[in-house]
C-alpha cells in the first residue's frame, strides 16, 4: 500500500491480516516514498530505537501491543477499525510527508 498512489482500505486490511497478533507487538509506519509497513517490534527494542534503526521512516502510528487484537485476521476483518486507520493515514500523510523528522501519529480519525 502506498499513500502516494490510489490505495484502498482492503490493501491496509491485507497488511494487518498477514501478521500474527500473538507473536509480537507491531508498528505501523510509512516510508519517505509513502509505502505503508506493519513490522514486528523485537522485545528488546523500544519505539525510539525502532525509529533510529529504520532508514527512511517518515511517520508511524502507536505500537500495537502483542495479544491485544489489533493485528491479525480478526483485526483485518474489523471494517470500522481498518477504516479509521486508513482515514488517519490518508488525512495525516500530506502534512507529515515533507517534515524532516519522524512524525508520531497518536490519534485516529
Amino acid at each position: 500500500m502506498n499513500l502516494n498512489k490510489q490505495s484502498t482500505p482492503d490493501e491496509l486490511a491485507r497488511l494487518f491480516a498477514a501478521r500474527k497478533d500473538k507473536h509480537s507487538s507491531h508498528i505501523l509506519w510509512v516510508s519517505e516514498s509513502g509505502e505503508v509497513h506493519l513490522d514486528s517490534l523485537a522485545p528488546e527494542i523500544d519505539e525510539k530505537q525502532f525509529e533510529q534503526r529504520t532508514p527512511g521512516i517518515r511517520a508511524r502510528l502507536r505500537t500495537y501491543h502483542c495479544g491485544k487484537g489489533y493485528v491479525g485476521k480478526k483485526a483485518a476483518a474489523d471494517k470500522d477499525f481498518i477504516g479509521r486507520v486508513y482515514q488517519t493515514l490518508q488525512q495525516e500523510w500530506p502534512a507529515v510527508r515533507s517534515k524532516p523528522e519522524v512524525s508520531y501519529i497518536d490519534r485516529y480519525c
